[in-house]
C-alpha cells in the first residue's frame, strides 16, 4: 500500500470585512509552512483566481517558489493553474524554475477554469476552454522533455523554441482537475494524477479507465482529495462557532461563481447543518482519524488534502489544526 501524504492547502484570501495586513497576511502563511514541514506535513497546495476582491491568489508561482525556497523536504503543488489564462510556455518555464529552487519537489496541477469574469477579464472565450488545455498541455510535455520544437496551433504558436534550464525530475509531473468528462478523460490520458475535492469516486474511476487505456498502469496513478473542510480541534464547538462566517462566505462565493458558470457543483447555505452536509468538518483527533480512513478507502485517494486558514482568520488560528494533524491524526497513517 502507498503511504498516504497530508497537505496544506492555501488561497491567501484577505476579506475586507476582515482586512488583515497583506505583507503580515503573506509572511505568516509562509512561515506555517515552514513549520507544517518540520512537523512532517508532505505537501502544500495553492489556489487561483483572478479580480476577487479579497485578494484570492492570482499569482500562485511567485508564492510556490517562495514556499520552496525556504522548505528542504515538503513538496509544493498547484491546485491547480487556471491553464487557458496563460502562456503555457511561460508556465513551462517558470515551473522549471521552481522545481530548480525546489530542487524537485513541485506539482504543476492545472486546470481548465470556469469563472465568467476571468474568461472575460482576459478576454478569452470561455468555449475555448477545452482546445486551450489540450494544446497547452501538450506544449507543456513537449518543453518538459528538452526537446527543440516549433507548434502550430489553433490557439498557441511557437517556433523553434526549447527549454531551458529544464526541471529537475524527470518527467516533471503534470496534475490535471477539473469535473466535466472531459477534463477527467484528458486527466487520466495525459496526466500523471487527477487532483479534485468533495467525494469524487465516480470521477476517479473514469479518469482511472482512462490512464488504463492510455497503457499505463492505475496502480501507479496518484490521486489527491479531500473535504470541503476537516479541521482538527480540541473544543470543536468552540472552532465551529470562530469558524461559521468564514465558512459561509467562502462556500457562498463559490456557489455564486459555479452558478454563472452554468454548474451546480454546490448550494449556498445560511448554518452549520448545511454546511456539514456539504462536507465541513471541524473535529476531535480520534474523529478525523476514522473519517479520513472512510473518505481515502471510499474515493482511492493517495494524497489527502484540505483548506487550512478560513478566509478571513489569521493564520495562526488554524496552529491548532496543523499540530493535533501531524502529531494524532496523521501518525495513524505512518
Amino acid at each position: 500500500m502507498r503511504k498516504l501524504r497530508f497537505g496544506l492547502w492555501y488561497d491567501f484570501r484577505n476579506p475586507p470585512q476582515w482586512r488583515q495586513d497583506p505583507s503580515r497576511l503573506y509572511e505568516a502563511i509562509l512561515a506555517q509552512a515552514v513549520r507544517a514541514e518540520a512537523l512532517g506535513w508532505d505537501d502544500v497546495w495553492l489556489s487561483e483566481h483572478h479580480f476577487i476582491e479579497d485578494g484570492y491568489t492570482p499569482s500562485m508561482l511567485p508564492l510556490a517558489a517562495a514556499i520552496a525556497a525556504r522548505t528542504k523536504r515538503i513538496r509544493v503543488g498547484t491546485s491547480v493553474l487556471l491553464l487557458p489564462l496563460h502562456d503555457p510556455l511561460r508556465v513551462a518555464e517558470d515551473a522549471a524554475t521552481i522545481d530548480i529552487v525546489s530542487n524537485g519537489r513541485f506539482d504543476l496541477g492545472v486546470g481548465a477554469g470556469y469563472r465568467v469574469g476571468e474568461f472575460d477579464g482576459f478576454a478569452i472565450p470561455r468555449r475555448e476552454r477545452d482546445g486551450r488545455m489540450a494544446e497547452a498541455v501538450e506544449v507543456l510535455r513537449r518543453a518538459f522533455s528538452g526537446e527543440r520544437f516549433t507548434f502550430e496551433g489553433k490557439y498557441y504558436r511557437y517556433r523553434d523554441v526549447q527549454l531551458s534550464p529544464l526541471p529537475v525530475q524527470k518527467p516533471m509531473p503534470i496534475w490535471l482537475g477539473g469535473f466535466l468528462p472531459k477534463a477527467i478523460e484528458r486527466a487520466g490520458r495525459v496526466g500523471d494524477g487527477y487532483i479534485s475535492i468533495g467525494s469524487i469516486r465516480p470521477l476517479v474511476d473514469k479518469c482511472l479507465e482512462a490512464v488504463r487505456a492510455s497503457g499505463r498502469d492505475p496502480e501507479t496513478y496518484e490521486v489527491a482529495g479531500g473535504f470541503s473542510w476537516l479541521l482538527v480541534a480540541r473544543d470543536p464547538e468552540r472552532r465551529w462557532k470562530e469558524a461559521l462566517p468564514h465558512f459561509l462566505y467562502q462556500l457562498n462565493l463559490y456557489a455564486r461563481w459555479y452558478s454563472e458558470a452554468g454548474m451546480s457543483l454546490v448550494s449556498a447555505a445560511s448554518n452549520r447543518e448545511e454546511l456539514e452536509r456539504m462536507g465541513f468538518f471541524i473535529l476531535r483527533p480520534e474523529q478525523a482519524v476514522e473519517r479520513i480512513r472512510e473518505y481515502v478507502a471510499a474515493n482511492r485517494v493517495t494524497r489527502f488534502y484540505g483548506w487550512t486558514v478560513p478566509p478571513g482568520l489569521p493564520p495562526e488560528w488554524s496552529d491548532e489544526h496543523l499540530e493535533l494533524m501531524a502529531k494524532e491524526v496523521m501518525a495513524a497513517f505512518r
